[in-house]
């Protein structure tokens, strides 16, 4: 990891030789930093979020359409333990 104070280039003015001081306070920028990551993990969350609901949601749908099959083709659903089954007439 980087120091943040080292990651800043020195400019000194031309005319005077002094250093000139940094635009940001450096505690600023930590508390910027600290939101962009906070930030960052809610996205992420939220995107995990959305792909849990988008694959739940795709298994419920392919489970009726089978069911609708099922039916469709003179058929009845059937729970043999852990699967169901189409059993037709």
């Amino acid at each position: 990891m980087t120091d943040l104070n080292k990651s800043h280039n020195k400019h000194t003015d031309v005319d005077t030789g002094i250093a000139a001081k940094p635009a940001l306070d450096t505690t600023a920028d930590n508390v910027n930093h600290q939101q962009v990551s906070i930030k960052a993990w809610s996205q992420k969350l939220l995107v995990v979020i959305l792909c849990v609901a988008s694959f739940y949601g795709g298994w419920k749908s392919y489970e009726s359409n089978i069911v609708s099959e099922c039916t469709a083709n003179g058929g009845q659903m059937v729970a043999a333990q852990k699967t169901m089954m189409c059993q037709l007439s």
